[in-house]
């Protein structure tokens, strides 16, 4: 598949999706994006406003398996992974996989289940795999967990531990449509939902996310990114800043944006583009900022602000490190 058409049907996925979820095409393009670099998306707001619903439309787009994990306070770390059970007519243990073990997996209202259950999560979204009995199995790929949750304020809910935030490459937000796109929404109905047919199977999807790798990053760059997250792990207002591992999945994210946009270098505009999604997350503010207001995409546009940004006046050179 050569680039071009790489675009191509990028476009056509973005604008298939956008059938379903009116007026969300930012949100949409960030979520193949993330898709592209290899990520794990969470996606965080009220109920109602089509997280679920955008995800499924993901999933059916780009065909392959499809698991769906319906998040509550009494699911076990089995109902996730999977479970050896006894069969007495064969006298052998035969295990049963979770639905985790598929192409693109659901986990919605991640937050509802207990820690415990969350953290059944961790070794398949960092590894691509999990261990059910002292016996490792590899997930399917590409593998990318697709998670929902409410805002903690809702009842019923626990906080993400840090160390699975950090595993999510990107968070979003979908927020409530305009009057106008409402107005669409409800003359189309749930027809468009229906009428969904894959745009690419996941062996074209994993050959992208291998070209994504390619894509060359100037040192320039690299420094612009490592001069973010050193002045995050400084500012007055953080009390944890970027680790080397969201450094490293900005990069990621900046790749897959460059790769969306048709070229096959990075520019200043692909990583602030991606800069919000990924790092705010994986910040967190002092008690004061808190208490005065300040929320993590603030702190992530300050540090934006305060960056030197490099100038190129010509295109990278194809011989620069990637």
């Amino acid at each position: 598949m050569i680039h071009e058409q790489a675009r191509e049907i990028l476009e056509r996925l973005v604008g298939r999706v956008e059938r379903v979820i009116v007026g969300k095409r930012t949100e949409i393009e960030l979520a193949v994006v993330s898709m592209l670099s290899g990520g794990h998306i969470l996606l965080e707001d009220v109920p109602g406003v089509g997280k679920t619903l955008l995800v499924r439309t993901l999933a059916a787009c780009m065909g392959g398996s499809f698991g769906r994990i319906q998040f509550t306070s009494d699911l076990l770390p089995t109902d996730v992974t999977g479970v050896t059970v006894y069969q007495p007519q064969t006298g052998q243990f035969e295990f049963r996989p979770g639905p985790v073990h598929a192409n693109f997996v659901l986990a919605d209202e991640i937050n509802r289940a207990a820690p415990r259950t969350q953290s059944a999560l961790l070794e398949a979204m960092e590894e691509r795999r999990v261990t059910v009995d002292g016996i490792t199995r590899a997930l399917p790929q590409p593998f990318l967990l697709l998670a929902t949750q409410n805002p903690l304020e809702y009842e019923g809910t626990y906080r993400l531990p840090e160390a699975q935030l950090d595993r999510f490459l990107m968070r979003l937000t979908l927020g409530y449509p305009m009057p106008e796109q409402e107005i669409e929404m409800l003359s189309r109905g749930q027809e468009a939902a229906v009428e969904i047919k894959p745009v690419l199977v996941p062996e074209e999807m994993r050959y992208m996310q291998l070209q994504v790798r390619s894509v060359l990053v100037d040192d320039r760059i690299k420094k612009y990114l490592v001069s973010v997250a050193d002045a995050s792990r400084r500012h007055r207002q953080l009390s944890l800043g970027i680790s080397p591992r969201g450094t490293l999945a900005w990069m990621g994210a900046a790749q897959a944006m460059a790769y969306y946009k048709g070229r096959t270098y990075v520019i200043p505009d692909d990583v602030k583009a991606v800069a919000e999604s990924v790092l705010a997350h994986r910040i967190v503010l002092k008690s004061e900022a808190v208490l005065s207001g300040v929320h993590a995409e603030q702190a992530v546009a300050d540090l934006l602000n305060r960056a030197e940004v490099p100038l190129f006046s010509h295109v990278p050179a194809a011989g620069g490190s990637r």
